[in-house]
């Protein structure tokens, strides 16, 4: 791998199970295999966790023409309209550092969708992937 790429659901996140649906939709409605991310972190009953979509080995779909080099993250959230949850940016910061020295990558190879398409404002108009490198950089 390549790069980790972040992303966010653009979906306020609730106690519904978010990421069963995005699951479904990617499924039903886009006729995917599985789910396009290889992780998500979502609030479920009163704390965050990590969710597993595709395995690492398997090609995932969120950034159109670089799949197969990249690991994917979603973060349940709109963080165009609010900022991320301070526990959630925390346990985002320690899933990517695991990646990093698992695939031997540093803060410059974590972008966020946006800069592959910038067309998008995904992670979030709210979501500072400078912010959330030099945090990156403190654990690695």
């Amino acid at each position: 791998m390549d790069y980790i790429v972040l992303h966010h659901s653009l979906t306020e996140d609730s106690d519904t199970l978010s990421w069963r649906a995005i699951r479904k939709f990617h499924k039903d409605k886009q006729n995917w295999r599985d789910i396009g991310y290889h992780f998500g972190i979502e609030k479920i009953c009163g704390s965050y966790e990590i969710l597993v979509g595709r395995m690492l080995t398997e090609e995932g779909a969120h950034v159109k023409g670089h799949n197969r080099n990249t690991i994917g993250i979603c973060l349940i959230g709109d963080f165009d309209n609010s900022l991320p949850n301070t526990k959630q940016w925390y346990l985002a910061i320690k899933l990517v550092a695991s990646l990093c020295k698992l695939f031997n990558l540093d803060s410059s190879n974590v972008l966020g969708h946006n800069e592959f398409d910038k067309a998008k404002s995904c992670p979030g108009k709210n979501f500072s992937m400078t912010k959330f490198r030099e945090s990156l950089k403190d654990v690695l």
